[in-house]
Parts: structure tokens; sequence; C-alpha cells
């Protein structure tokens, strides 16, 4: 029991012990808060003002770096203006052209700051110039040199290199601001007066170019060239000129739809309309010298003028769609047409006139060849096949029988035949050809020396029938009705048995049964002076000249006609008497071997 006594009061003594240590160590506690507190009022304004100044300071490194970025910008646009201000390289496009687009798209970040907007639109409207700057002469190259010879006009391509070089730069200004898709940029008016200028050039480059091509290509020389040229192959060449200016302007429509930089539906006409000016002009004038050379000589280029109206109207649709894409009202086509229609319809009654003129002047020394006025109608009927589409037009709105000029109605046709435009042209040949045939005789009959006149419509006649029925060089001989064949045959019939009776009929005659022994001599003397005058006439006045069947047959018929006759009246009055032989200066074989001599050339 004392024991644990003696540890009851020990553990008391170590209690008590312990609560004073603790009384003391709260003491302490207690005396440090109160400093804590005091030393946490003290510091509170110190750390205020310490959280101030760290935020101005990052204040000022906000502001340092936005100067350092400023600065930096600053420096990128005065390169940037550089490098545009300098103008795209050759090797540099790509390059030239994005820097463009960056600071075009700059500006719309920077819309708030007014004038750093106009300032870089101001730098994009310089690249812009200096691309177009670089757009023209590209296409001053590709549009320059020595243009292509020859009488054919071909398109005229643009050199392929160039146009590859070109396409980043037209694809670029393209898409350029312009006021209608960019309304509030600074720069889009002037942009787009810089592009519409361009594009002006480009027409005029292009469009003179194409001119100077088509008179290097034949077409300043096409109205000398048709004068040499037969009617209707000149009408063709007229119509193939026309036909190669269309495809031109075609081509150039085409590449200046690859190469316009404002795509509006308007720019387009506009330019196209520029570009066609100096080629207008070359077309106009040229058709204009064309009509006036018609109108020189209307009869020389009557066929010219058919071929050329064929043509041309074959070609007017293929214009009026170059004209509407040009948005053009005016159309020399059309108006070179109607003049062209014109001199047509007054083409025929002229012609007409001409050749029943001829007959008149019979105080002319004829010769025996064939007539002027025999050749003219010849070439001018063989040509009607090749342009019967125009003659049968024209000669259809000038009416059937109209070209006589008031001297005779011609047939009255109902109206189906009014149409019938083959018809029509059958009635104006035989018209033509009746009025030659009357010329001819006219001429012959007027003539002072009648066995030459006879040789001379013999020539002619024989020379028209076989060039339009009997060998016609072209298809002439459909468009001959039958009154005009039959025409042509009876006057045949009677120009040949004219120029067999004033040139052989008297050889016969002088043979004639009349007399008798006595008038051998005579008649004999009479024969051979008829034979010698016809073989003198002859050797100046030749028959048939061209025509080997012609003069075969024909002097058959004169053998046919004189020996036989001749053999009869020897045998009658020579044989068996040795006086009147003597009158024979030439045996019947001579004579034969004579006559057929008179068409030996």
């Amino acid at each position: 029991m004392d024991d644990e006594a003696a540890d009851i009061e020990l553990l008391e003594q170590h209690l008590i012990k312990t609560s004073n240590i603790s009384q003391r160590m709260t003491s302490i506690l207690t005396s440090f808060d109160t400093r804590l507190i005091k030393l946490e009022k003290s510091i509170l304004p110190l750390h205020k003002s310490t959280q101030s100044l760290t935020k101005l300071a990052e204040n000022i490194e906000a502001t340092l770096q936005s100067i350092d970025k400023l600065a930096s910008d600053q420096e990128g646009v005065a390169a940037e203006e550089a490098l545009i201000l300098r103008g795209p390289r050759p090797n540099e496009v790509d390059n030239y052209i994005a820097t463009v687009e960056r600071l075009n798209a700059s500006i719309a970040f920077n819309s708030s700051d007014l004038r750093a907007a106009k300032e870089t639109a101001r730098i994009v409207e310089a690249g812009v110039k200096k691309m177009c700057s670089l757009y023209t002469k590209f296409t001053g190259e590709g549009s320059s040199g020595t243009p292509p010879g020859g009488n054919a006009i071909t398109p005229l391509p643009f050199p392929t290199a160039l146009l590859r070089t070109l396409q980043p730069i037209i694809d670029a200004l393209r898409r350029m601001p312009q006021p209608s898709t960019h309304p509030s940029h600074p720069g889009a008016k002037a942009i787009y007066q810089t592009l519409k200028e361009t594009q002006k050039a480009y027409a005029d480059i292009r469009g003179n170019w194409a001119k100077k091509c088509i008179e290097s290509m034949g077409g300043r020389r096409i109205i000398d060239r048709v004068e040499t040229l037969d009617g209707v192959t000149a009408g063709r060449e007229v119509g193939l000129w026309v036909n190669g200016i269309i495809a031109v302007a075609g081509v150039e429509y085409d590449l200046m739809l690859q190469m316009s930089l404002l795509t509006t539906t308007g720019a387009v006409q506009s330019t196209y309309s520029t570009l066609l000016a100096p080629i207008g002009s070359l077309f106009t004038t040229t058709l204009s010298l064309l009509i006036n050379l018609v109108k020189g000589n209307l009869n020389k280029h009557a066929f010219l003028a058919l071929a050329a109206y064929e043509e041309l109207s074959n070609a007017r649709k293929a214009w009026g769609d170059i004209q509407s894409r040009a948005g053009r009202n005016e159309n020399e086509l059309k108006e070179t047409l109607v003049a062209l229609r014109g001199i047509c319809l007054r083409s025929f009654p002229e012609f007409l006139l001409d050749v029943r003129g001829a007959g008149t002047k019979t105080n002319v020394e004829l010769g025996s060849g064939i007539h002027d006025v025999t050749s003219m109608v010849v070439t001018y009927l063989q040509q009607i096949p090749q342009v019967m589409d125009a003659v049968g037009t024209a000669l259809v709105t000038l009416g059937d029988g109209m070209w006589k000029m008031g001297e005779g109605a011609g047939k009255v046709l109902d109206k189906s035949d009014q149409d019938d435009e083959r018809l029509i042209i059958e009635h104006f040949v035989y018209d033509v050809v009746t009025a030659l045939l009357a010329s001819l005789n006219s001429l012959a009959t007027a003539s002072k020396k009648p066995a030459q006149g006879a040789i001379f419509h013999f020539n002619n006649v024989a020379f028209l029938r076989t060039k339009l029925l009997l060998d016609p060089e072209t298809p002439i001989d459909d468009l001959l009705g039958k009154p005009t064949q039959d025409a042509l045959n009876s006057n045949y019939r009677t120009a040949k048995a004219t120029y067999f009776d004033v040139n052989f009929s008297p050889l016969v005659q002088a043979l004639g049964d009349g007399g008798g022994r006595r008038d051998v001599k005579e008649k004999m003397t009479r024969f051979f002076d008829a034979l010698d005058e016809a073989s003198d006439r002859h050797r100046v006045s030749k028959v048939l000249m061209d025509d080997e069947e012609g003069k075969e047959m024909l002097q058959e018929e004169v053998v046919r006609l004189v020996v036989p006759a001749l053999k009869r009246f020897c045998d009658k009055n020579i044989q068996g008497s040795k006086g009147a032989s003597k009158y024979m200066r030439y045996s019947p074989d001579d004579v034969e071997r004579q006559i057929r001599g008179l068409y030996s050339y």
C-alpha cells in the first residue's frame, strides 16, 4: 500500500509540473500570437505596395512587347512595299503575287485603323499597276515581230509560253478588289480603273496586230489580186478573205476570254468592240474598194459581184455573231450585201443592152475572127452555172423579162413558176443568145465584103454553138431551153448556108448547063477564077480556126459540093476534046487537094 501511495504522490507531483509547463507554454504562444498580429499589421501596407509594383511591371513588359511587335511590323511593311514597288521579276512572280494578296488581306483585319488601311491599299494599288505593266509588256511581246505572209488569212495564235507565264498574273488580277465585289475597300475604284485601262490596252494591241497580220497575209492586196482573176474565182477569193477575217476574229475572242482581267458581260463586249475596231476599219475599206471596182466596169466584173454576193451571203450569219459578241449594232457586211445586190440587179439589163448595142457598130472593120461581143457572151454565160444561186435569186428579184428594160415583156409566169429560178435563168439565157445572134447578123449584113461577112458570121455562130451547146466547158448546156437550142441550130444552119452560098456556089454555078462547047472556055475560066478567089479569101480569113472536127466536116461538105460537079462537067465537056482540055488549070483531084488545103492551118 505504501508503495502505491508513494507512486501516486509521485505522479501528482509530475502532473503539477506538467501543468505548470503547459501554462508557461500557453503564455509564450499567446505572446507570439500578439506579436504576429502586430507584425501582420506592419507588413500589410508593404504587401499592397508590392502588388501594385508587380502589376505595373507587367504592364510595362506588355507595352514593350507591343512596341517591339509594331516596330517589327513596320519593318516588314517597309520591306514588302520595297518589293512591290520594284515590280515582279520573272522568277519571283508567285512570291510577288502572294505579297500583294497578303497585304490586301491585311486591310480587312485593320479596318478600324482607316489611316493604316489606306496606306496598305496604296501599296496594293501599286502592286496591281506593276502586274498590269508586266501583263501589257507580255501582251506586246506576243503581238509583235514579222507578220506571216502569203495570201491565205489564218488565225494568229498567242505564244503558249507567254500565255503560261501570264496565267498566274491574270488569275491574281481577277481576284483583286473592285467596287462591285468590295465596295468598302479603300483602293477598289483605283484598282478597277487600272484593270479597265489595261484591258483596253490589250484590245488595242491585239486589234492592231491582227490588222497588220491580215494586211500582210493578202488583206491589203485582195483588190489588186481579184482584178487578175476571172469573175467567179475572184468572188470566191473575196469569200475566202472574209471567212479568214471571221476566223481571226473568232480566235481573238477566245483568247480575249482567257486573258480578260474584267470578266463581266459589259467589260467583255467593250473590250471586243475595241479589238475589232482596226479589223472592222480594214474590212469596211476593202469592201468599199470592191464595190467601187465593180461599179467602175460592171460588165467585166459582173460575176465578181455575183460570186462575192453569194459568198458574203453565206458568211452573213458568222459575221453577225461576231458583231453581237461585241455588242455592236453596225454591220458592215450587211451594208455591202445591199450594195452588191443592187449592182447585181443592174448588171443583167446593162449586159443585155451592151450585147444589143454591139450590132449597131456597123462602121467598124470586122475581120473574120471571133468578135469581142461573142467572146464576152460566151465567157459570161459559161460562168452562170458556178453562181446559179446568186443569179437565180437576183433574176427572181428583178422579175422575169424585166432585164429587157421595157423592150418587150418576158413570158408571163404563173405563181408557181415565179419561184422557179432555173426557168427564169433559162429565159435570161435565151434573151442573151438571141440578142447576140441578132447583133452578129446585123454586123455581117452590114459588111462591105459579103463573102468576108459570111465567114465572120459563120465563125461566130459556130463558135457560140460549140461553146454553149456542143462542147461547153461548164454545164451551161443544162440551162439552154429548147427555144435557145433551136435558135442556135437554126442560125448555125443559116450562117453555114450563107457561107457556102457566097464562097462556093459561084464555082458550081460557073459549071452550069447553059451554053454549048463554045462556052467551055468561059465556064472553066469563071470556075478557076472563083476557086482562086476563094483560096485567096481563105488564106486571109480563116474558118473555124480552133475547131478541127468542124473543119474536117466542113471540107468534106465543100468537096462533095464542088468536086462531083467538076467531074461531071469534065466528063461531059472535056473528055475527048483536045481543044477543051487546055482550059483545065487543075484536075479534079488537084481541085480537091486545093479545097482541103483551104482548111489546113
